[in-house]
């Protein structure tokens, strides 16, 4: 198992035609690299989470461009591509007593998964996973 720390900026976008689009042409172009993304939409807004690596200027270029955004701290997880291994991962920071506030992922079939996960305690969560591995 290995624990990266990364940054997750959470954007508020209009619920419209192109509004990814722009943030993500706009990102590209200042060289910004997305590690991972999920989205939520209700009714008119959207919120886009964007896991990137520890970068002080994505908060900048995102104000600056005009997008509000809350940046927080994020753990990438990177495990085999197996059963288990999320409720391992849970298990492992429920029983320490850690939060967690969101969680996303995705896998390559057979080979490896990457588990993102925000929690309250991002330090204490990463010396529980170090100490399970």
């Amino acid at each position: 198992m290995k624990v990266e720390v990364l940054k997750q900026f959470s954007v508020f976008l209009p619920n419209k035609p192109g509004a990814l689009s722009a943030l993500a042409g706009m990102l590209a172009d200042k060289g910004v690299n997305i590690l991972g993304i999920a989205s939520e939409v209700r009714d008119d807004s959207g919120l886009v989470r964007l896991a990137v690596g520890e970068s002080d200027e994505v908060s900048h270029i995102l104000s600056k461009a005009g997008f509000a955004s809350v940046e927080t701290t994020l753990l990438s997880i990177e495990v085999a591509d197996k059963a288990g291994e999320l409720a391992r991962i849970t298990k492992v920071l429920a029983d320490g007593k850690v939060n967690i506030t969101t969680v996303y992922g995705t896998a390559i079939v057979g080979h490896s998964a990457r588990i993102l996960i925000s929690v309250e305690n991002a330090e204490k969560a990463r010396a529980l996973l170090a100490a399970a591995a």
